[in-house]
């Protein structure tokens, strides 16, 4: 080949497209010319400036990190509720994941897990159906607020009746993009609601069945149910997914950790805990357990045995508990049993066993 021809390929060269003869030709030529050589380098940096070596994945914490950098600079007009902000984080997760994934993903099995007091529960669904679960069991806060009901969520009843009914109903047969969008539409719905209703709105009861919640409560545990089935259905497509940041995640086992005495004081009342050991009067100090929970969103929090309306006391302490943060979050969503868990303890065994089962009799369908 002519030294103009060879030239004119240089930059096909630099692109990595030329046949395989020009490629050598080219190769053999630069061994000869300096100038040709010195143009080939200079194509080859200009090529490598146009392929960067760097993921080109967006940062995962990039919208989270905008938003608060925009809302230093200009709060907004109507800010979402503190108690509320847990609930609209983690349903904007799930939905970048629901919007990266493919329509014969939203077919995949993805199993659900829980404890039924006395031993681990499950059933496997598919990805669209843990939407209309979690679109269901949204809709009894719905209820509350006095807002309309999605198409197959109507009518009352558990977390799990409402879901059941859904499962059964039309609406469960909708297409991926549409139980995405109504799932969605409800949850800016709840939102926008209580960000424009006044203080009070926070301590409305919220009805789910056997149990009520306040408001700002009942949306933590929306949060908390919402990340746990993300997580689900991540781990079922295979997509990464990460904890809720730290100070959600704070809120999120300071609602369980509330619910303690409570659930343990039920469990003796249907036979699943033994009696307590001394009788206390309400606001009086009793036996207490030390729960610590390490790593992001931990913190200490101490738990009364003998009676919900019993006061903690460090003085009456008799176990110590140490579990990490997600551990303990996935002992409440029934996740792993409560033999199961990677628990450090000290003192009282049957104290340690009443609050660990306890823990993971939180999680329901």
């Amino acid at each position: 080949m002519s030294h103009g021809l060879l030239k004119s390929l240089l930059g096909a060269w630099a692109l990595a497209a030329c046949s395989a003869e020009e490629t050598a030709a080219v190769e053999a030529h630069l061994t000869d010319c300096a100038n040709c050589a010195e143009e080939a380098v200079r194509l080859r940096d200009a090529v490598a400036l146009l392929h960067p070596e760097d993921n080109l994945d967006l940062d995962p914490t990039l919208r989270s990190r905008t938003l608060a950098t925009c809302l230093t600079r200009r709060p907004a007009r109507i800010p979402v509720p503190e108690w509320a902000a847990p609930y609209d984080a983690e349903t904007a997760r799930l939905d970048a994941l629901l919007r990266d994934i493919g329509e014969a993903e939203w077919r995949a099995p993805v199993r659900l897990g829980w404890f039924d007091g006395r031993r681990p529960a499950g059933r496997e669904a598919t990805v669209a159906e843990v939407i209309g679960h979690l679109m269901a069991v949204d809709g009894i806060v719905a209820d509350a607020l006095g807002l309309p009901t999605r198409r197959g969520c109507e009518g009352s009843g558990t977390p799990a009746e409402r879901t059941e009914a859904f499962w059964a109903s039309t609406a469960a047969a909708q297409s991926p993009g549409e139980t995405r969008a109504a799932w969605r539409a409800q949850g800016h719905s709840l939102i926008r609601t209580v960000s424009f209703a006044d203080g009070g709105a926070a301590e409305l009861d919220v009805a789910y069945g056997p149990f009520t919640l306040p408001l700002r409560d009942s949306f933590l545990d929306r949060a908390f149910e919402c990340w746990v089935h993300a997580g689900d259905i991540a781990e079922a497509v295979h997509y990464p997914y990460a904890p809720p940041a730290a100070g959600h995640l704070h809120h999120m086992i300071d609602l369980a950790a509330r619910h303690l005495p409570a659930t343990i004081a039920h469990r003796r009342r249907t036979g699943l805990a033994g009696p307590p050991r001394t009788l206390v009067a309400a606001g009086s100090p009793g036996r207490t357990l030390h729960l610590e929970i390490e790593g992001d969103g931990g913190g200490h929090w101490h738990i009364p045995l003998d009676s919900p309306g019993a006061l903690p006391s460090p003085d009456e302490e008799v176990a110590h508990v140490a579990l990490d943060a997600l551990e303990f979050c996935r002992l409440a969503a029934g996740h792993v049993p409560p033999e199961e868990a990677a628990v450090g303890q000290l003192g009282d065994r049957e104290a340690i066993r009443d609050v660990l089962r306890a823990t993971a009799s939180l999680s329901r369908l």
